[in-house]
């Protein structure tokens, strides 16, 4: 009990060190695989990662990355491996503002596909970068 009487300091900086450590997967909402926008385009440029985009066809049509393939979230576990038959390729998952990207992930990895992320912010982010968008 000494120790930690005379130690309080040395406990106190290794705490605060673990708390800075953690912070960042607690602000992303304790959500992992998740990319920004400049993540994702290095990804696309260094790593042929395909871009699908789990919105709705009218959602697609709007707006969408280049290249970007569209399976609505509701068709991707049956629909997924016919677009994308490679499981070791990197996927990033898109939508409007990022909530349906996350369930897409989840959808991803349960088919095997365990380099699936997110992009962080969706398509919102995406435009708000400045990147290129397409319609269809």
């Amino acid at each position: 009990m000494s120790f930690f009487i005379e130690n309080w300091v040395l406990i106190a900086v290794a705490f605060v060190s673990g708390a800075l450590l953690v912070w960042p997967a607690v602000k992303a909402g304790g959500r992992t695989g998740t990319l920004n926008a400049n993540d994702a385009v290095t990804l696309m440029n260094r790593q042929k990662a395909v871009v699908i985009d789990v919105s709705e066809a009218k959602e697609f049509a709007e707006g969408h990355i280049v290249g970007a393939k569209n399976v609505p979230l509701d068709e991707l576990e049956t629909k997924l491996p016919a677009v994308v038959k490679n499981k070791a390729l990197p996927l990033i998952f898109v939508c409007p503002n990022g909530a349906r990207a996350n369930r897409g992930v989840a959808v991803a990895k349960k088919l095997g596909y365990e380099n699936a992320q997110s992009l962080t912010g969706g398509m919102g982010a995406w435009r708000t970068a400045g990147l290129p968008v397409e319609k269809a």
